[in-house]
């Protein structure tokens, strides 16, 4: 892009903001997403599930071995390290659940993935989701209704993905929060 002043000279596009926090409910697409924005702006991708998972196995195993607290426990202490990161990152669908996790994201870029219920239903159909061992789509509607206003609360940006291709989703963050990286 040109300088405004006249001379010329090409300075790069304005740089994109790191970290950039992927929040919403589980089967939003917060890793699908977050993988392909941070390949378009050249940037690490953290998805904090999947250091879970590196660090202490399959989350259905940690909720059946340890319990839901004790999930939540080791999420935060990998959430505080993914957000010290310069990297996109997506957060597990409760980690917003945590104060000190919702006081790491008062000065971050946030966006939040929505989904509907019809949409999300397709996605994790089959999956072995904890919390929906038990209640299935009527469970997820339950904790998304329980989890929306907090979601709201810390979101620079709500996209819904139910209908919008994966590149337009990664366009709406990146024109957003101008720029690349």
């Amino acid at each position: 892009m040109s300088d405004a002043s006249g001379t010329g000279i090409d300075r790069p596009a304005p740089a994109l903001g790191l970290p950039i926090v992927l929040i919403g409910p589980m089967g939003a697409g917060k890793s699908r997403v977050g993988a392909r924005l941070a390949a378009s702006v050249g940037a690490p991708f953290v998805d904090t599930d999947s250091l879970i998972e590196a660090r202490y196995g399959p989350i259905d195993q940690i909720f059946a071995r340890e319990g839901e607290e004790y999930f939540r426990v080791v999420e935060r202490e990998l959430v505080a390290e993914a957000l010290r990161e310069e990297a996109v990152v997506s957060l597990g669908g409760g980690s917003i659940l945590h104060a000190d996790t919702r006081a790491d994201l008062a000065d971050l870029a946030v966006v939040w993935l929505k989904v509907s219920a019809e949409a999300v239903a397709a996605r994790l159909a089959g999956g072995n989701r904890p919390l929906l061992a038990e209640g299935g789509i009527e469970r997820w509607i339950a904790i998304q209704a329980e989890r929306a206003p907090v979601y709201a609360s810390l979101a620079d940006l709500e996209i819904d993905t139910s209908r919008r291709s994966v590149a337009r989703l990664v366009d709406t963050i990146t024109d957003h929060f101008g720029g690349t990286r």
